[in-house]
């Protein structure tokens, strides 16, 4: 099984080359205000071309997205994936991908086995799912922490659409991640920053030179 990577919170024009040259299939911007990798929908535009012209999917996250939120991103940086880290419900995330004609990605958070259970309301409404670890209950946002979870949880889990893993993923420990889970896909953000929304480009080819040894 080939495993790819999804670099997400990017910001930089240098965080942009070394996603895509290091081989990463998706490459996220983030358009949540609370986050430290939070970008413009035309900055984020500004930045993609590199990717666009290596067939690199774009992925634009998102945290229960009001509908001109939703518009905005689709003028703004025409992502081919929309990812909902929120809590959206299956009828809002069906509601976005009418709305925005892209296909989608629906972020669940994960602590024990029976958080796994929402998947199947989810899984005709997406292209991906993502299991990311569940942020403490007074986190201010959903996602990027830089916690892992348990893993082998996953192990062995069948699902109707390809999805991926996150949550605390970083160079080192990627490979022991992807023999645990089993995961076809794994993103990563703060793993691969040398301070909270700074990537450094020698961490993102380190992670994506470990996601292919793997």
């Amino acid at each position: 099984m080939t495993v790819t990577a999804k670099i997400c919170g990017l910001s930089t024009p240098e965080g942009v080359r070394a996603a895509v040259d290091g081989g990463a299939s998706h490459i996220g911007f983030v358009f949540f205000p609370k986050s430290p990798r939070n970008i413009a929908p035309e900055a984020a535009a500004r930045l993609a071309p590199p990717a666009r012209a290596r067939n690199v999917k774009i992925v634009a996250l998102a945290v229960d997205p009001t509908d001109a939120e939703v518009d905005a991103i689709v003028a703004g940086l025409s992502p081919d994936l929309i990812q909902l880290h929120g809590r959206e419900s299956p009828t809002r995330v069906r509601e976005i991908g009418q709305r925005s004609g892209r296909g989608l990605i629906k972020v669940l958070p994960v602590s024990e086995a029976s958080d796994l259970a929402p998947a199947g309301a989810y899984e005709p409404l997406v292209e991906h799912l993502m299991f990311d670890a569940k942020p403490p209950k007074d986190a201010e946002r959903p996602g990027g922490l830089g916690e892992p979870f348990d893993w082998t949880l996953l192990a062995g889990r069948r699902f109707a659409r390809p999805w991926l893993l996150a949550g605390g993923l970083d160079p080192w420990n990627v490979a022991r991640a992807i023999s645990a889970s089993g995961a076809p896909l794994v993103d990563v953000s703060s793993g691969v920053e040398r301070g909270p929304g700074l990537k450094d480009p020698a961490l993102i080819t380190a992670f994506l030179d470990a996601v292919r040894r793997a």
